[in-house]
């Protein structure tokens, strides 16, 4: 039984005075920002990234810098040196899953043998498992409503189930980094249950991981009612994990990775906060926005293939008169890749064939449309146009839809795979005993004299 809390409640005239008062005195002159060369964002003005640190992980390449300026190239993903493209040709040659691999090659630098992949499957096999009470104590005795925010807690409650939580040796670290690889897809899938039962009505269904059975597998096993999946589904959604593992150092949540392990926290805290911030709209939530506002243009599109009606709501979006008002087209552009996404590259291909499978190539079709219309639409009547690609959380959304993974599970998919790149991060920043990371913030305020009570 959950027991629910009444909190007291805020007078909300009390509240607007003291969000008016936040306001009078938060709000920073945007001016000041160029006039102290602010980096804001960590970016420069050309909008490629402030460099700050240094990562043999993985690397992404979407333009280069000829005679000082920004020249967009076809986008590529490497990790450890390895494009991306090649390793999952690689695997899906071969008809076997990529996850496992493409973890021991983020994690040890180099791919592994045949004998060597076995051992590592086995080593994360025997580890999906939860300990014993911590499903309970840590999931089911707390469900949320929010399938992210109950990882990052979980996350938090393994530190307890650690017998030496804050040591920050190589050994500790490694054994620390594959218990949470193994178990992040254990903790997604038993939070949603719990969401589903204690919030949705829905009876409480908790399978134990089957240790044979590869991550992409056993995720789809945990989250169904039934347990079945076709190969062609848990082939894609392994694609999905290997493509959202790691995406350089200077990513959102690696980067926070970075910033709290330069504090030699644990890595329950490190890890939690990588979770907490690529739940954000901005970073791992992305596809949830793809896919509200994909809903809408079906709802609101009558023919579905004509490029005129498409193109015309597309404009609304972008003139404010249609979407959430933000004028944005979400799944389209990239703070990095310009003319293209290799993961959504990638992911686009298999899409096809699964919407062929599940008889939805109309929607497929439709996304297709967007993709090459939503550039053009963009860019008519601005002076210098921009080149926009989409994005991998374009497709993302709509492939989980189609493998009927509910859409809490969304961002926590991102979470299962890009722990491994999170990991590997931590490490890096321990390794290599850098100084704790603290950029500089310029005080814009003029010293003030204190004012005695009675005179203010």
């Amino acid at each position: 039984m959950v027991t629910q809390l009444t909190n007291p409640k805020i007078d909300a005239a009390l509240l607007r005075n003291y969000s008016d008062k936040i306001r009078a005195n938060g709000k920073i002159d945007p001016e000041l920002y160029a006039k102290y060369n602010v980096k804001r964002g960590l970016r420069n003005a050309d909008s490629t990234g402030v460099l700050v640190g240094l990562t043999s992980i993985g690397s992404v390449h979407g333009y280069m810098i000829s005679e000082s300026e920004k020249v967009a190239v076809p986008g590529q993903l490497f990790y450890r040196g390895i494009n991306l493209t090649d390793l999952v040709k690689g695997f899906q040659d071969e008809r076997r899953s990529g996850f496992e691999e493409c973890a021991y090659l983020l994690l040890f630098g180099d791919l592994p043998k045949r004998d060597e992949l076995e051992t590592w499957k086995k080593t994360l096999g025997s580890f999906r498992r939860l300990p014993d009470g911590f499903k309970e104590s840590a999931i089911i005795r707390a469900p949320g409503k929010d399938i992210m925010n109950s990882i990052a807690r979980a996350v938090l409650m393994a530190y307890t189930y650690d017998p030496a939580p804050d040591q920050l040796d190589l050994d500790t670290l490694l054994r620390q980094s594959i218990e949470l690889i193994a178990q992040f897809p254990t903790i997604a899938a038993y939070a949603y249950q719990a969401k589903a039962h204690y919030h949705m009505g829905q009876s409480l269904l908790l399978r134990y991981p089957e240790p044979e059975l590869s991550t992409a597998e056993n995720f789809l096993r945990l989250i169904r009612e039934d347990g079945l999946y076709s190969p062609l589904e848990a082939e894609l959604l392994d694609l999905c994990f290997v493509i959202h593992a790691e995406h350089g150092g200077g990513n959102n949540s690696a980067f926070t990775t970075h910033v709290v392990s330069s504090s030699f926290t644990d890595t329950y805290a490190a890890i939690a906060a990588a979770a907490l911030s690529l739940k954000g709209p901005r970073h791992g939530g992305a596809n949830l926005r793809v896919m509200q506002q994909m809903m809408e243009i079906k709802e609101n599109v009558e023919h579905w293939d004509n490029e005129n009606e498409v193109a015309d709501y597309l404009r609304k979006i972008l003139n404010k008169e249609a979407g959430d008002g933000t004028g944005l087209i979400y799944g389209l552009g990239h703070a990095v890749y310009t003319i293209s996404d290799p993961r959504t590259e990638m992911l686009r291909a298999r899409a096809r064939e699964l919407a062929k499978a599940k008889g939805r190539d109309e929607e497929m079709a439709l996304y297709e449309l967007i993709e090459r219309l939503g550039p053009e639409v963009f860019n008519q009547n601005r002076a210098k146009p921009r080149e926009l690609c989409a994005n991998v959380d374009f497709y993302s959304g709509f492939v989980y839809d189609m493998l009927n993974i509910p859409i809490d599970l969304y961002t926590p998919i991102f979470a299962i795979a890009r722990v491994v790149g999170w990991c590997a991060h931590r490490i890096e920043e321990l390794l290599n005993g850098g100084p704790i990371i603290r950029p500089a913030y310029k005080a814009i305020v003029e010293p003030r004299p204190y004012v005695p009570q009675a005179l203010r």
